[in-house]
């Protein structure tokens, strides 16, 4: 058995769990909206035709800010479609997920479901086939209280008071060449810059998030940045990133690394934005909102829901992206957020990407149940948990080569103390597929602290999952063995796996 030393300590600050770290992202993209969290006809529904059995799995979660309504989507949604009375609505023709988009679902309708799962909306504006007039339009709907034309028609259908949404996205990916109104870096900073200064005047409490790289694989990411925060810096707030991992070629020690991967993507984009800061000689810093995370296989197979061969392949609801995880890619997933707290003093905002059924911890069938998948776990206990100040963890690991990121720690760790509850979290990630590790953690500087709870997330079988025939296959245990003598907190983890213990004092 192979033991790794680690250790805490209060003074290694990073800086405040932000809530908005926790947050999820709601697309109409297949079968997000549609049967998963819309579905008048189900046995669950409420009265406005939304499951409480997901609503009740989506507050277990934890998220605390959801992202709509896309994604590719928003680049070709018009959000008028989606307000007044329901029988009025145009059926729309989605040419991002060639889908049938009937808006029974928009803006007042999700408002009121995130009411009842107590989170709050980050609204993305479309600025791939619209502009700044359009953007205005909405947030004149959506934040003004009244006395105007837009804020009139907005209590006209039902909603007095305003929504008054916070943290508004200039557009989504629009570095991609898959995004309808694809732009360069130059023509979309400019015409963002346009947008933020505009939506500012109108309302400047809100906070502004400018398209960064979709991927740090693109061939213009770094130069991306550099190129739209030169012309966005005085307006925006924050810089996105997006990433998306997956097993590849059964090199699962190099997926296991993922959040290696995603530390060098972060120090990356902090160090641009800290460039366009200099250059802009601003006092303001510009922070990361990661507003698309998770495991997804794209290299899969696709469903074959659509080819792209003409309008009379378009489905209401397809299924579409429904990747079923598995004890593996929990793991992993358990990594990415420890890198997410890692780095909470620049990234104070992230969006899980997607909530239901569309690469999702959560999954239904129509008519049918909903369960949890393996994410589902590591991010509710991390949700739960992580409160106060994230610390750093000082890791003393082997290595694992890998053949994307070369050697990697076969473990990796962070912390969150909450000196005012008197609580302390830590988060664990054991690497290595060989081998039970030992973990030894020097704690004795928070003081005489009481183990108060200890999870595992692991299975001899790394390919379990959860299934609607067997939704409770994987399942987060109880961390046997755990203990703690003389301040050093050991725990027996075996191979691929990801625990989360509080501790009190």
């Amino acid at each position: 058995m192979t033991t790794v030393t680690m250790s805490v300590s209060p003074h290694r600050r990073i800086g405040p769990v932000p809530r908005r770290l926790f947050g999820g992202f709601v697309e109409h993209l297949g079968r997000h909206i549609y049967t998963g969290i819309f579905e008048p006809d189900h046995p669950t529904a409420d009265a406005d035709g939304f499951r409480q059995d997901v609503i009740d799995l989506v507050k277990e979660l934890g998220v605390a800010t959801i992202r709509y309504p896309g994604g590719n989507f928003v680049s070709g949604y018009r959000w008028e479609d989606g307000v007044g009375p329901r029988e009025s609505r145009p059926r729309r023709l989605d040419l991002a997920w060639h889908s049938i988009e009937t808006n029974e679902v928009g803006l007042h309708e999700f408002a009121a479901w995130l009411e009842r799962v107590g989170s709050d909306m980050m609204l993305a504006v479309n600025l791939g086939t619209r502009g700044t007039a359009e953007a205005l339009d909405l947030l004149e709907y959506a934040n003004v209280p009244g006395g105007t034309a837009l804020s009139d028609l907005r209590r006209e259908h039902g909603r007095e008071r305003p929504f008054a949404i916070d943290m508004w996205c200039l557009g989504n990916e629009m570095d991609g060449p898959w995004q309808l109104g694809h732009l360069d870096a130059d023509d979309y900073g400019k015409k963002a810059a346009r947008t933020a200064h505009a939506m500012k005047l109108m309302d400047p409490s809100i906070s502004l998030v400018a398209c960064g790289s979709s991927s740090s694989a693109m061939p213009t990411f770094g130069d991306w940045e550099r190129t739209v925060l030169r012309h966005t810096y005085e307006f925006v707030d924050y810089i996105s990133c997006h990433a998306y991992y997956e097993e590849r070629d059964g090199d699962v020690d190099s997926f296991l690394a993922s959040g290696v991967n995603m530390d060098r993507f972060i120090d990356d984009v902090v160090a641009a934005a800290d460039h366009a800061k200099a250059l802009a000689k601003s006092s303001k810093t510009v922070n990361i909102s990661f507003d698309e995370w998770n495991v997804w296989y794209m290299n899969r197979p696709p469903e074959g829901a659509f080819s792209g061969t003409g309008v009379d392949e378009f489905q209401y609801a397809p299924r579409l992206l429904e990747d079923q995880y598995s004890v593996l890619d929990a793991v992993v997933f358990g990594s990415l957020l420890i890198s997410l707290l890692r780095h909470c003093d620049r990234v104070t905002s992230a969006s899980l990407a997607q909530l239901v059924n569309v690469i999702a911890p959560i999954m239904t069938e129509p008519g049918g149940p909903a369960w949890r998948q393996a994410t589902f776990f590591p991010f509710a206990t991390t949700s739960r948990l992580a409160r106060g100040v994230a610390v750093d963890v000082d890791v003393r690991a082997g290595t694992v080569d890998t053949t994307q990121l070369g050697p990697v720690p076969d473990a990796d760790a962070v912390a969150t103390v909450d000196e005012d509850a008197r609580t302390a979290s830590v988060f664990v990630v054991n690497r290595a597929r060989t081998g039970e590790r030992t973990i030894e953690i020097d704690v004795s500087q928070l003081g005489d602290v009481q183990i108060s709870e200890a999870h595992l997330l692991a299975d001899e079988d790394l390919h379990a999952a959860n299934t609607a025939a067997e939704p409770n296959r994987v399942t987060l245990g109880e961390l046997a063995g755990v203990t703690i003598v003389d301040g050093i907190l050991t725990l027996p983890m075996p191979r691929v796996s990801w625990a989360a213990v509080a501790l009190s004092w």
